[in-house]
């Protein structure tokens, strides 16, 4: 939702008592930390150029073609002074143990974050509610919700106001709760004092770096998005280049590798928001072989109010075939990936096909 401008300036008094009232009003609707910002992001703005220029940003043609709203937020809604950003954590903690599920004993892994609902929609109302009840003290004003909805450099802005820093392996981390969590902004007019950045604590680990499959973090707080298992398997909708495909594993929606490497995750906290803690159909356990039977129709309606939903169902066919060529051999793997031979897709004929024969060959047939 977006307000016009207010006609008049609220106090600095109405101001300060929303800035003190910020973490309580975030806290009754479910985030664990509030911070505001300016809108200065120039040294983000250089940073993002030359990550674009190298072409680290793969097949996502939005990230260049936005560059310069994302990196002055006045740009994208006119007006803005501050940013409040939130977040809210995400890791399900009943789910089946993340490292117990990446296996090659035939399970799928889906990244933590996605085994409940569609974070969008959950966020976005939490951030208008807020909103709201900022109105209440100041009367109308200028504002805009976010939640990865927008040409937004949420990790900026959050290391920005204060809610953690930009980690190694380029996500917000923080001391008192990891990384596991999701981030929102309210863009405003409102000139509310701004909360101070936190240090980075990274120190000297590399653990998220020597953690990652592929090698997509190149270097301390770099990534090449097109060796990231997440953008593989979430963003790219074209083939999967076949000399990453071994390194995918068993993860078919995501990786969270990096993040079960940071110390700083061991004081992470659980997802306490129902839509979250929920587990949709078993996805934390689910076998390769049941997920790769769903018709297009299945698919379409078990991941109904989830954001797995948005690959559509032939990359979710094609990143499953790349799961079962990596699995343990088995004959039901075959027979699996033989029904889908002649799927009408060439990008999943494409990737059964080259699971085929990666399991023909672990079974001494190839």
């Amino acid at each position: 939702m977006e307000t016009i401008a207010s006609t008049a300036t609220p106090s600095s008094d109405a101001l300060k008592r929303v800035a003190d009232a910020l973490p309580q009003w975030g806290l009754e609707l479910g985030f664990t930390a509030i911070g505001v910002s300016d809108t200065d992001l120039s040294a983000e703005e250089t940073r993002l150029l030359d990550w674009v220029d190298a072409g680290r940003h793969g097949a996502m043609d939005y990230m260049a073609r936005h560059a310069a709203l994302r990196a002055q937020p006045a740009q994208l809604k006119p007006g803005t002074l501050r940013i409040i950003t939130a977040r809210m954590p995400y890791w399900p903690g009943q789910a089946q143990t993340a490292r117990e599920t990446l296996a090659p004993d035939g399970t799928a892994y889906i990244s933590r974050y996605a085994l409940g609902r569609d974070y969008h929609k959950v966020l976005r109302a939490r951030l208008q509610s807020l909103a709201d009840r900022i109105a209440q003290e100041t009367g109308p004003f200028g504002y805009r919700v976010f939640t990865d909805s927008a040409p937004v450099l949420e990790v900026a802005l959050a290391a920005k106001s204060g809610l953690g820093w930009r980690g190694k392996h380029t996500l917000l981390l923080t001391r008192d709760a990891g990384s596991y969590f999701f981030l929102g902004e309210i863009y405003t007019d409102l000139p509310l004092p701004l909360t101070p950045p936190q240090a980075d604590h990274c120190g000297t680990c590399t653990a998220c770096l020597a953690a990652c499959p592929t090698g997509a973090i190149v270097a301390p707080y770099e990534l090449d998005a097109r060796r990231c298992i997440s953008y593989l398997t979430i963003e790219l909708r074209g083939s999967i280049p076949a000399a990453l495909r071994p390194l995918i594993g068993n993860r078919i929606y995501g990786c969270d590798d990096c993040q079960l490497a940071c110390p700083w995750n061991r004081f992470a906290a659980l997802a306490s928001e129902p839509d979250f803690t929920a587990i949709r159909h078993g996805l934390d356990r689910a076998r390769l072989v049941d997920l790769f039977a769903w018709t297009e129709q299945d698919f379409a309606i078990r991941m109904e109010g989830s954001a797995i939903r948005r690959i559509g169902y032939e990359c979710w066919l094609r990143n499953i075939a790349v799961a079962l060529g990596n699995a343990d051999p088995s004959s039901e793997i075959v027979e699996a990936l033989r029904a889908r031979a002649h799927h009408p897709s060439a990008l999943v004929r494409e990737h059964v096909a080259w699971a085929m024969e990666r399991q023909m060959r672990a079974m001494g047939n190839g």
